[in-house]
């Protein structure tokens, strides 16, 4: 991102968003196009793409496969010559006591909400590098969750899961701030984008009113243009 005044301005940038067409993806979606961001949308449906109404490259891609992260970064370098920066807002939940929880279960919650990220974001590594030394302010944004600081009982796959992604982020922004790549690690509260809904096993507990996904986008868009390196739990208020 170029520097404007003081702030960042993500006029003209290159952005890819992963996981485009999701509770918290699409708000991030529109609030980055509404900043003149050029904009790769990845999800695993063309027609929930397509309804977005976002001007933007779209790639169909299932995020689970490995060679998929190459693939989308590629096709954000064919559309917009670069990539200046990575939004990762995928996700699965399940729910259920920690010792029942079916291995099948573990490893898909593994795959979306750690593996995948991590390698978006090594995949996105060199094009992101490649921006900084043209004189850009690049940035990865993976959001993460609250459990991933308060581990809740009867969540503790999905609670590991998110805590392994922010440990990794932790590490690889120390890496990537060296080579002028800002990683940013969100960590919203339970926010209502429907996830909750459509878990991988079992039922949700009683869970109180969560954000506004389009609350917690404003603040995401806001923490990159603003510089943020990283937005805790305790950042979106009460």
């Amino acid at each position: 991102m170029a520097r404007s005044g003081g702030v960042s301005t993500l006029q003209g940038r290159s952005v890819l968003v992963a996981g485009a067409t999701g509770g918290l993806g699409a708000p991030i979606t529109r609030r980055l196009a509404e900043q003149g961001a050029r904009l790769t949308l990845v999800g695993r449906d063309r027609d929930r793409l397509s309804a977005l109404g976002v001007d933007g490259a779209l790639v169909v891609a299932d995020l689970r496969r490995a060679g998929t992260a190459e693939k989308v970064v590629e096709a954000a370098l064919d559309a917009h010559g670069g990539l200046d920066g990575l939004v990762v807002a995928t996700g699965a939940v399940a729910f259920g006591p920690a010792v029942e929880m079916p291995d099948e279960v573990l490893v898909e919650l593994f795959t979306l909400n750690t593996l995948a990220p991590i390698r978006l974001l090594r995949a996105a590594a060199e094009p992101l590098q490649a921006s900084a030394r043209a004189g850009h302010d690049p940035f990865a944004v993976v959001v993460s969750a609250v459990v991933a600081e308060q581990p809740m009982a009867g969540m503790a796959g999905y609670a590991a899961s998110k805590a392994a992604m922010s440990a990794f982020d932790a590490a690889a922004a120390r890496e990537l701030r060296r080579v002028g790549v800002r990683l940013v690690d969100v960590r919203p509260p339970h926010t209502e984008t429907g996830l909750a809904d459509r878990p991988l096993h079992g039922t949700a507990p009683r869970l109180p009113q969560g954000l506004d996904p389009e609350d917690v986008a404003t603040r995401v868009v806001a923490a990159v243009v603003d510089g943020e390196r990283e937005v805790p739990s305790s950042a979106f208020g009460s």
